[in-house]
């Protein structure tokens, strides 16, 4: 999840957006160190910080109003698969990181899976309502290479399939939405990361919240989803139940993006669609997809 922090409000610049696939940092975020965001992977495994006494994970505010879009009125576009058949993980023939392949480490157990969905089957949320009440989709997977770093990011769509507002995605290092609806955490538990909805709090505005898995310095380490296994999606109702779950079973050495899925408004209703296809698209990538405004 994305928070970018600006001291002045309107559009991102370039420097900006191509910012987040650097070093994550602790810290109030600024015009001049919000190009660290993203390097140092490793200082983003500690959850973000709730304890009482320790110094706040800071996260930018929600920038410009967002912007208003007609209501759905037709299903959800599903998004193109990049390249070619799909291979389970990587080839001999794929590239190569830059250094050798490191060997896996250790995988964790996956959660028991429910009502699991194949790829591109759709399944409605809670009583198929248009307030569905507060859900967690729960994210987590295993790599082949040491080097792969996953982040989970959601991004807020409206009817147009694109971002009702430049602030309406999140990722780790914007851990909630402009409406609060949407939070962001590192789990603990089964889970790698976890995102929870609250549609009650949901701006109206939003017809469906991609889901996706990115590679972190995907491209400088010549890294891609070859070398991802075990990727899943489980959507959790408020008591822990799971409503529907999907695991990946095709993976693709010319991606380094996953849409693993989305929740999408259809006649008045929430539903979950296992979505499953990659794009050769970093994090700034995404934003361009999805409408995120960058100017010179």
């Amino acid at each position: 999840m994305i928070n970018i922090a600006q001291k002045s409000k309107g559009s991102m610049d370039q420097a900006s957006i191509l910012s987040m696939n650097k070093t994550r940092i602790q810290g109030a975020l600024t015009a001049g160190n919000i190009t660290d965001l993203n390097l140092a992977p490793a200082a983003r495994r500690t959850p973000p910080n709730t304890q009482a006494g320790s110094p706040p994970r800071p996260h930018a505010q929600a920038g410009s109003p967002p912007r208003s879009h007609a209501q759905a009125g037709s299903p959800p576009r599903s998004h193109a698969q990049v390249g070619s058949p799909p291979r389970s993980h990587a080839q001999p023939n794929a590239p190569q990181a830059a250094s050798s392949l490191r060997s896996a480490p250790p995988a964790r157990k996956l959660p028991a899976f429910v009502k699991p969905l194949q790829k591109g089957q759709k399944a409605p949320l809670p009583a198929g309502t248009a307030n569905p009440g507060i859900l967690t989709a729960c994210f987590g997977w295993n790599t082949l290479n040491a080097q792969c770093d996953v982040d989970v990011s959601a991004f807020l769509l409206g009817a147009d399939g694109k971002v009702i507002g430049d602030s309406w995605f999140v990722f780790y290092g914007q851990a909630s939405s402009p409406d609060k609806s949407c939070q962001f955490k590192t789990s603990q538990s089964l889970d790698r990361e976890t995102i929870t909805i609250d549609f009650q709090k949901l701006n109206a505005d939003v017809k469906k919240i991609v889901f996706v898995l990115t590679i972190n310095e995907a491209f400088a380490k010549r890294l891609h989803f070859g070398m991802i296994k075990d990727a899943y999606i489980r959507i959790l109702d408020a008591h822990g139940k799971e409503c529907v779950s999907f695991q990946m079973t095709e993976y693709y050495s010319n991606v380094i993006s996953m849409m693993i899925g989305e929740v999408y408004l259809y006649n008045g209703s929430w539903k979950f669609n296992a979505v499953g296809n990659g794009v050769a698209k970093d994090l700034a990538g995404l934003c361009a997809l999805y409408g995120v405004e960058v100017s010179d």
